[in-house]
């Protein structure tokens, strides 16, 4: 059966954020959830964004914007905690030397089955088998400078062509770039194959879509958007089974930009990168 990757990933997507003291300031992110059975067989759901997000947030307690199905057919806005540190210790694993972080999440049962399986994550073989190249069209998705499509909370979702090359696996090139504008609240957002269709004029046809990456750092000047691959992201869920407790960093592992006004609501306009 087809799948509408767009929709699953929209359904996949969530915001994370965190108040700060004051009620003025709410640092935040997008993430998505991955269906990532333990070795043993279990079922697990993790939540994956930039290191950056996690970093930068200093509060123990963060909040996933779930949304939840309604009677007649609707969804609730309804955030949950979730706790990301246990002083000294961080509860989240990073990826080595890229800015990726995941977290084993007890989504309910409901927000559970909207995670994407594991095999929808590009391999180490996807772009060079589909010929993935510059001017290749592709999906992003996230909460720019906060806000939602709706009060529901659902990201939103942009359009980019790759703007980089070479295009191979890694790890000789764990990154490459769209030709976009990254805002804040964006970051940790998954970037996909817009579709099945040809993608660019006179290019190869893909097929199955799938994940390609997610959102790390921007170059605001210039409207550049740095995307970290797939692999990371599954070697960085590999990780949850053997690494234990990190310490936290004394500085963050993002980037810097320029954030906008303080927000009277977290659904306003936030800053997810330390100024």
């Amino acid at each position: 059966m087809a799948v509408d990757l767009p929709v699953a990933m929209i359904a996949a997507t969530v915001k994370i954020e965190q108040p700060q003291p004051g009620g003025n300031i709410v640092i935040l992110g997008t993430g998505f959830l991955v269906n990532a059975p333990r070795p043993d067989g279990s079922p697990r759901t993790v939540l994956v964004t930039a290191g950056h997000v996690f970093d930068n947030m200093p509060g123990a307690v963060a909040y996933i914007d779930y949304r939840l199905p309604t009677p007649g057919g609707g969804w609730k806005y309804s955030p949950q905690p979730l706790t990301i540190r246990a002083n000294p210790s961080l509860l989240w694993t990073k990826s080595p030397g890229e800015d990726v972080a995941v977290i084993a999440v007890q989504a309910t049962p409901e927000f559970a089955r909207t995670a994407i399986p594991l095999s929808w994550l590009a391999d180490d073989a996807s772009f060079a088998g589909d010929g993935v190249a510059p001017g290749d069209e592709m999906f992003a998705l996230g909460f720019p400078d906060g806000l939602s499509a709706n009060p529901e909370g659902f990201p939103i979702l942009r359009t980019a062509h790759v703007a980089s090359y070479p295009l191979v696996a890694m790890p000789a090139y764990p990154r490459f770039m769209l030709d976009m504008r990254v805002f804040m609240g964006e970051s940790g957002g998954p970037v996909f194959l817009a579709s099945p269709l040809q993608r660019r004029p006179g290019g190869p046809v893909a097929g199955t879509p799938y994940v390609t990456g997610l959102i790390a750092q921007a170059a605001p000047k210039y409207e550049w958007a740095f995307v970290i691959e797939a692999p990371v992201i599954r070697s960085a869920i590999a990780r949850l089974d053997q690494v234990p407790a990190q310490s936290a960093p004394e500085t963050s592992g993002g980037f810097t930009l320029t954030p906008p006004p303080p927000p009277p609501t977290s659904a306003s306009a936030a800053a997810d990168a330390k100024p």
